[in-house]
């Protein structure tokens, strides 16, 4: 099991950047995937980004635009996600979520509480 713990949101004006932490805690982290997700209020859940157990990028969602970077640092336990030229539309609550690599399901089965991202224009 896996203890998920986001960091990093705050306010940001609009082209400003931003790095987010997801803090892992368990021994098994390094068999996890980890992936990024955002909701705004009123809106659905929206990929982000994820990213394998070994560090291999798997995917963004198509409105990133190479405007962020999802990476991970095992011995930290930690996944970040870099946040460039931010807009006002990127503005929502971001969680990080794990999986075991070796799941048969692309369900997601632990989530962070979520860390506030806000974008002034």
């Amino acid at each position: 099991q896996v203890q998920l713990v986001e960091s990093g949101g705050g306010l940001v004006q609009a082209g400003g950047s931003l790095r987010l932490s997801c803090a892992a805690s368990g021994r098994t982290f390094t068999t996890y995937d980890v992936g990024w997700f955002r909701q705004a209020p009123g809106k659905e859940r929206e990929f982000v980004a994820d990213i394998s157990s070994n560090g291999a990028i798997k995917g963004y969602g198509g409105f990133v635009k190479e405007r962020f970077a999802i990476s991970r640092d095992n011995a930290k336990k930690t996944v970040y996600l870099q946040m460039n030229s931010l807009k006002p539309q990127d503005a929502a609550v971001y969680y990080c979520a794990a999986r075991r690599s070796d799941s048969a399901s692309n369900e997601y089965d632990y989530w962070g509480q979520g860390t506030q991202v806000t974008v002034s224009s």
